[in-house]
């Protein structure tokens, strides 16, 4: 369907009043990533068209509305985290093979186009839909900004694995300034169906929080201080819970705990958390820690081991927090 500046405005009025609403209540939830400002952005994007003709369509409302380089990265990835959705189909759809790096280079391209279109018509990506359109639409804003290839960890089975680019993310850079984005997973979640769950956690991440879940294939795209090996990322922990960074994890620093190296405990010693309540789970139900403690700002607390486990997810204040192989 085409949309143009007189059918925008024939939205109806309850459709707009609830998207705004639901904006509302996304922004208190939020507050730690908002301001005043924002929440005009983002109520502004809501009456945009969910499926624009184009890119350069799009960008137009954009221009339009909006002047500053913040405000209009901002308005990209709320519009795309509200209106598009993940499909693991998609990985389906864009196969491609090439004689040459000169064949590779012009089919790249050709393909980068096809998915950004693709991604709009239908609604729905993967992890290059999402990442490519952000590029594309802060391209035809002048925002300087790059595709990041690279490795994440989400699960137990990425606890120990070899390297492998299997996402994508980005970088822009606003008023001289580099930031990360990921806007697949500010959409939402993926357990056998899309779970939408705008978050605006993975809008201009700190750095140490992004790179415990992100690591770029090239490194200076992490923007830490210090070098984490890819051998070190992949035998770290999961760290769940958004505020842990990887430095406050101080023991056990591998995530794969060999059951014959412990005798009836896993001591743990976290830096700059302090929880109310620890549980642990083993796959089952959770089990509350009684011993734990805190001294000089350190958080030390014991899990008993047990045997015939593969999992070990430890919940702070019933968040997961961290999570462990056992073999």
């Amino acid at each position: 369907m085409k949309f143009n500046l007189n059918m925008l405005f024939k939205f109806s009025y309850v459709k707009r009043v609830r998207q705004i609403l639901l904006l509302v209540g996304m922004s208190l939830i939020n507050t730690t990533f908002f301001c005043q400002d924002y929440e005009r952005i983002d109520a502004t994007i809501m009456l945009y068209p969910e499926q624009p003709e184009s890119a350069e369509q799009l960008s137009k409302f954009i221009t339009r509305d909006f002047f500053t380089e913040e405000d209009k990265v901002r308005a990209i990835y709320s519009w795309i985290i509200l209106n598009i959705a993940y499909d693991p189909e998609e990985y389906k759809q864009f196969n491609f093979t090439f004689k040459n790096y000169r064949e590779r280079n012009e089919k790249e391209e050709i393909l980068r186009e096809k998915i950004i279109k693709r991604t709009l018509q239908k609604g729905v990506a993967v992890c290059e839909g999402y990442a490519m359109l952000f590029e594309k639409l802060c391209e035809l804003q002048g925002i300087t900004n790059y595709l990041v290839r690279g490795d994440i960890k989400t699960n137990f089975n990425d606890i120990g694995r070899p390297f492998k680019n299997s996402h994508m993310w980005n970088v822009a850079i606003i008023d001289g300034t580099h930031y990360l984005f990921d806007p697949t997973w500010g959409a939402g979640r993926y357990n056998e169906k899309f779970i939408k769950e705008p978050s605006y956690f993975y809008y201009k991440t700190q750095p140490e929080l992004l790179f415990k879940t992100h690591y770029p294939g090239m490194y200076e795209d992490a923007f830490i201080d210090g070098i984490i090996s890819k051998e070190v990322f992949a035998d770290m922990p999961l760290i769940i819970l958004d505020s842990l960074k990887i430095e406050d994890v101080e023991s056990p620093l591998n995530g794969i705990i060999m059951s014959d190296m412990y005798f009836d405990t896993i001591d743990f010693a976290i830096n700059n958390c302090n929880p109310t309540e620890i549980t642990y789970s083993y796959g089952k139900k959770k089990v509350p820690v009684k011993n734990m403690s805190i001294d000089d700002g350190k958080l030390h607390f014991s899990v008993p081991l047990e045997l015939g486990v593969t999992t070990l997810l430890i919940y702070f204040d019933n968040l997961p927090a961290l999570g462990y192989v056992i073999k």
